[in-house]
């Protein structure tokens, strides 16, 4: 069975919704297919202790500003996952759930998303899906023969208490995950380079303005602006700087193979482990889009703005900074929603 409508949005997480607000504000038809079970995106597969950078109304969607959390300046990840199943409803948004999309493919004049729930032909198809569901593994010699776990298996510093633990990664997953299991477990906390931590009083908003500006001075060809990377890599949120002010952050240097039994460094030096928790980032989660073949070498689709520049009826939200400024977190989410729907419009004749 086949569905028609203006505009299909693959993803139902903070980005999908964002562009499902300003396509309901232009009257488009539309749906938006989300393969979770329920409401809040990855925000409800996060760890315990996880809370946002910035105050819940620096936090928002667009349309509806975040309520704050009793007791909480930053809000914690259950508060979010509320906050997104109430924004559903609000705006009575279309989400279609659990529905997994398989590709999309040219058809015609239209696009063609192919789902375990039928097919949906649409005019333009923003894809959503974010990057959680694509942890990154580095490639690193050896074998080891305890625990492996990235950062999206991670939940509680209960399950390591007594154990030994390698947490490998210097940004802020990294930081706040060893932060998590310094007090109760033996941590080794292992980063590419020394740790650099933004100043204490920089929180999510400065985030983003550093990032509005990086892509405003580039997109005017100029090349001064450092944005995010020029404040450092993690932020001192209250957890990270309590332990790292009471000597339980310490960094060891990358190492050079994995051991049975741990790892090993380049000098001869060991440190055994029952597990290894690799918070090393993620990758775009693309592979719907491969039919449609326009990855280029390095695997990222090029875009101008959030559309793609091989298939203008394709936008790309929520992946980082290459679809908009800070345009993975909640605060950056509406600008370039706003700017893809806009597009889409006009390419529709709305």
């Amino acid at each position: 069975m086949t569905s028609s409508v203006d505009v299909v949005v693959i993803g139902g997480g903070q980005a999908g919704l964002a562009a499902g607000y300003h396509l309901r504000r232009l009257g488009l038809d539309f749906v938006v297919l989300d393969a979770q079970a329920a409401a809040g995106g990855a925000w409800q597969h996060t760890w315990d202790s996880l809370h946002l950078f910035s105050p819940a109304a620096y936090s928002s969607l667009p349309g509806w500003l975040m309520p704050a959390q009793a007791g909480e300046l930053y809000p914690d990840a259950d508060h979010v996952v509320t906050y997104l199943r109430e924004y559903e409803k609000r705006y009575e948004l279309p989400v279609q759930r659990p529905v997994r999309v398989s590709g999309v493919h040219g058809d015609g004049t239209h696009l063609r998303a192919v789902t375990d729930s039928g097919d949906y032909r649409a005019r333009a198809v923003i894809s959503a899906t974010g990057t959680w569901w694509r942890p990154f593994l580095p490639a690193v010699p050896g074998e080891f023969g305890g625990r492996q776990l990235h950062t999206v298996d991670y939940r509680s510093p209960r399950d390591f208490t007594g154990q030994r633990v390698i947490v490998v990664g210097g940004g802020n997953s990294g930081a706040q995950i060893a932060a998590d299991l310094a007090y109760d477990s033996d941590l080794t906390w292992v980063t590419q380079r020394p740790p650099r931590y933004l100043a204490d009083d920089i929180d999510g908003r400065a985030l983003f303005d550093a990032a509005t500006a990086r892509r405003r001075a580039l997109d005017e060809g100029r090349t001064d602006g450092g944005g995010v990377a020029s404040l450092g890599d993690i932020v001192a949120v209250p957890p990270v700087r309590a332990a790292r002010d009471a000597g339980l952050l310490k960094a060891s240097p990358m190492f050079a193979r994995l051991t049975d039994s741990g790892v090993a460094w380049a000098d001869g030096t060991r440190a055994e482990a029952d597990a290894i928790i690799w918070c090393t980032g993620f990758r775009p989660a693309l592979a719907h889009l491969a039919p449609l073949r326009l990855r280029g070498s390095r695997g990222r689709i090029r875009t101008h703005g959030t559309h793609s520049a091989d298939e203008p009826r394709l936008h790309l939200l929520g992946y980082g900074d290459w679809t908009g400024p800070a345009s993975a977190t909640l605060i950056g989410a509406g600008r370039p929603a706003r700017e893809a729907a806009r597009e889409i419009g006009e390419l529709l004749g709305r």
